[in-house]
């Protein structure tokens, strides 16, 4: 793999999670194009960096010998893998401070350092977060390639932060400048809410929750078909979201057990919020992980998952397909992986490679929910 070679640094970057023969790189031109930029104009010891969305930290990293930088990611992945890329090149795995989405990050800041998120919900949340944390003077400026750069992207920028001019593309990567102006406070429109009618529940999705307006429809699919009668079964979801799926059977099984885990960590901090409304202090395990890498082996009984089929801005099944050997390590002999997929994913195939056992629980024009026993 090349380095990332700059003015600021030259780094050896790995992406999250690792995968034997990595096709893709662990950065892109519009990461160059930004720490070029920032080299050039100005960056001090004492300049207050905040880095927001920053892959696998490829910006952070190459700033951290640099200034005082704060990174914010709502990625469990993308944090991790800025930390072993820190120590990978010969810094503190704490070099930089980390801040969750799910929380904001105090300033003032001197730079604002913006890769631009497939979600811009999760952008707009993140500029209405920087009222009162700028300093001044501060310089405010977002990145991407261009094929991934929405017009609304600039108009978020405008309206939170000032007027917005773009740089000229390099190697198809744009930056946009954003100059801060006094702007009234605004409030934020997240979380959103919304209501089912089976099971009677509301529910919280803060903004970078998968189809936080409504219930995504594979989720709508699979909810008439989760696994019933489960008595004092170990029960994780996986890829939880809004933690629909398991609150959900968690109503119907009152003396199961469950541990909800997603990599997002607005997802948890969503899960958890509706996990307590539908359910009260009843006791729940929830956790931003890298699924169930870091589950006991043999230590579950159900799995229940709507997987990803994207990663940032990358399409494919290798997520899903780690999910579902996550799932096989973690449940016991007997255990059951239950998995909603679009028919043409070819889920079945797959989960055949892994389980001893593949049924068809249900299935709708556009999907399938399919129970794998180990």
């Amino acid at each position: 793999m090349p380095l990332l070679d700059t003015p600021l640094a030259q780094l050896d970057l790995i992406r999250q999670p690792e995968q034997q023969d990595e096709p893709l790189q662990a950065f892109d031109a519009a990461d160059e194009y930004l720490l070029n930029y920032v080299a050039e104009h100005g960056l001090t010891l004492q300049s207050k960096v905040l880095v927001l969305n920053d892959s696998f930290g490829a910006l952070a990293a190459s700033l951290a010998r640099h200034a005082a930088v704060t990174s914010s990611t709502d990625s469990w992945l993308a944090a991790h893998g800025l930390q072993k890329n820190l120590v990978r090149n010969g810094m503190a795995y704490d070099a930089v401070t980390l801040v969750p989405a799910s929380e904001t990050a105090p300033g003032p800041f001197d730079w604002v350092l913006i890769r631009v998120p497939k979600t811009l919900a999760l952008l707009e949340e993140q500029l209405i977060r920087l009222q009162g944390q700028l300093a001044p003077g501060a310089r405010v400026v977002a990145a991407a390639m261009i094929k991934h750069l929405p017009r609304s992207a600039g108009e978020l920028l405008e309206e939170y932060v000032g007027p917005v001019s773009a740089s000229l593309g390099v190697k198809k990567a744009r930056l946009l400048f954003a100059t801060p102006q006094p702007k009234k406070n605004a409030p934020s429109p997240y979380p959103t809410r919304y209501k089912l009618d089976e099971p009677a529940i509301e529910l919280v999705n803060h903004a970078n929750v998968f189809c936080r307006e409504g219930l995504d429809i594979g989720t709508r699919a699979f909810l008439p078909h989760l696994p019933k009668n489960l008595g004092s079964a170990r029960v994780a979801d996986l890829g939880c979201g809004n933690g629909v799926l398991a609150i959900a059977s968690a109503l119907e099984n009152p003396q199961a057990h469950y541990t909800l885990v997603d990599e997002s960590y607005m997802a948890v901090q969503s899960a958890e919020q509706n996990w307590r409304t539908a359910l009260g202090e009843r006791e729940v395990i929830l956790r931003a992980d890298d699924g169930l890498a870091g589950q006991e082996p043999d230590s579950l009984d159900v799995v229940l998952c709507n997987p990803p089929f994207h990663q940032q801005q990358v399409v494919g099944d290798f997520l899903a397909w780690r999910m579902f050997q996550q799932a096989r390590a973690a449940l016991v002999p007997g255990g059951a992986l239950y998995v909603v997929g679009n028919r043409h994913l070819g889920y079945h195939t797959k989960l055949a490679r892994l389980f001893r056992g593949v049924e068809q629980v249900a299935a709708t024009p556009k999907f399938v929910i399919l129970k794998a026993r180990k």
